[in-house]
């Protein structure tokens, strides 16, 4: 469950509101695992999500890795925002950031931020007042109470909605916020053979990474899958598989193939 906060310490599910245009049709773009969704509308005009630079770099004392992606969004009627995201592996708790622009240059422009954290078995935002990144479309830094009186409050949500969907590196990020286990062959856990395939169980949800080895009950062990990530960065094409679905590929670097 997806769910906005309204910032007073108690947590509501909240409109976003003011979706444009009404009329839209959901569609699914030809790839691999026909897994990612454009979104279409009657016009035929899409809504862009383009993913940019992933910028990773090791916390102090090499304890972890900060990640901070970035990416524009474009709306069917050309809105453009800019967004970046952002989580640091190895801090507790988990708590991702989240920093959206709008309407640069432009009155009433500026930059929303928020605190992305798990929420029941989704996530959840929470606008704050600190700034996390500047990006390209955005204007000044907005605090919380801003953010919550500006009138396009409900569009930085929709678009947010739609980069948690559709950006693969959030994702990712989605999957250390949750904490998502994952059941891997010890050779695939030990990194002594690459994954091969990957399934999302339809009865309980678990994660099954298998490399060239069979797998079978005695060899499995447990783990995250945003570490199995972090090894492995191909592994961001195949996070949507929805629950009962499997991905394989020949090997490292090649395609991914879902089942029928």
């Amino acid at each position: 469950m997806l769910v906005f906060w309204d910032g007073y310490g108690t947590g509501r599910p909240a409109s976003r509101g003011s979706t444009p245009p009404e009329s839209r049709t959901v569609s699914r773009r030809a790839c691999a695992c026909g897994a990612r969704l454009s979104i279409g509308y009657l016009a035929g005009v899409e809504i862009q999500v383009l993913e940019g630079t992933l910028v990773e770099v090791p916390t102090p004392g090499m304890t972890g890795m900060d990640r901070r992606a970035f990416g524009e969004f474009v709306g069917p009627g050309g809105e453009l925002a800019s967004y970046a995201f952002g989580w640091v592996t190895g801090s507790d708790p988990h708590v991702a950031r989240l920093s959206v622009g709008i309407g640069a240059g432009n009155p009433g422009g500026g930059t929303f931020h928020a605190v992305i954290f798990a929420n029941e078995e989704g996530h959840a935002f929470s606008l704050v007042d600190d700034p996390f990144e500047r990006v390209p479309q955005g204007g000044p830094d907005l605090t919380a109470d801003q953010s919550r009186a500006h009138e396009d409050l409900p569009f930085v949500w929709w678009v947010t909605d739609h980069v948690m969907e559709h950006d693969r590196r959030a994702r990712w990020m989605q999957h250390w916020l949750l904490g998502t286990t994952c059941i891997q062959t010890s050779q695939v856990f030990e990194r002594h053979e690459p994954v091969l395939r990957i399934s999302h169980d339809a009865d309980d949800g678990i994660w099954q990474l298998i490399g060239t080895s069979d797998a079978d009950g005695s060899n499995g062990r447990l783990g995250h899958l945003h570490h199995a990530v972090d090894e492995d960065p191909s592994l961001i094409d195949v996070l949507d598989l929805p629950p009962g679905r499997s991905a394989v590929r020949a090997a490292p670097g090649q395609p991914w193939t879902c089942d029928a």
